[in-house]
């Protein structure tokens, strides 16, 4: 019997998974087209004096095009295509009976895969971007802040301790300070490595030795 093409899964040693039907092959197109269309405007003449109707123009898009796929000039950097559901899935995933430490260090290496795997989040071009303009810097680490009271809700439902608990507020302020100071010690265009990561929190864990 005949199969669609978008519901066959891929040969052994290509990528796992169903094919991504027509729609969604094209939604995706679309995207990068208003992604690239974008960070080549910003190149060239700034990312505060380009504007929306330039990156729909560029990308030959219309404006109701444009806001179908993002809601603001600062979403077309700042959104990746890592689904929530996805991130979600990744710590439900993790086996009970970690300490505090390794299920930080397992959390860190999870995100930090999915991360890496995912074109846009993972672009030297963006991560520059969001670090030399400080709107995208301020609405990125809003938007951190969302994933990180999530975290901290698996966190406490794992370890079996209140969201509230001082200890675990106190825990969690300290991962992710070290976390942000690794980040902003990486330069402009570098990504930090998970090796470096982890690294800073096998300081943490070792009670910060100088």
């Amino acid at each position: 019997m005949p199969t669609d093409s978008s519901t066959q899964t891929a040969a052994p040693g290509t990528t796992s998974g169903p094919r991504p039907g027509l729609r969604e092959r094209n939604k995706a197109r679309t995207r990068k087209a208003i992604r690239t269309a974008a960070m080549d405007l910003f190149e060239q003449q700034g990312y505060t004096a380009t504007t929306v109707a330039q990156i729909a123009d560029a990308a030959d898009v219309s404006h109701t095009t444009f806001f179908r796929y993002f809601q603001s000039k600062e979403q077309v950097v700042l959104q990746d295509d890592i689904e929530d559901a996805e991130r979600l899935a990744l710590l439900e995933a993790i086996e009970p009976g970690l300490d505090r430490f390794a299920l930080i260090r397992r959390i860190i290496s999870d995100l930090y895969c999915l991360g890496e795997n995912d074109e846009w989040a993972s672009n030297p071009a963006r991560f520059r971007l969001i670090k030399t303009e400080p709107g995208l810097l301020m609405a990125q680490q809003a938007e951190s802040d969302t994933i990180i009271a999530t975290t901290i809700g698996f966190i406490s439902d794992y370890l079996g301790v209140p969201s509230d608990d001082l200890r675990l507020r106190v825990f969690m302020a300290a991962v992710t300070g070290v976390m942000f100071h690794v980040v902003d010690q990486s330069g402009i265009t570098e990504v930090p490595t998970l090796e470096e990561c982890l690294e800073a929190i096998g300081l943490l864990e070792a009670g910060l030795p100088v």
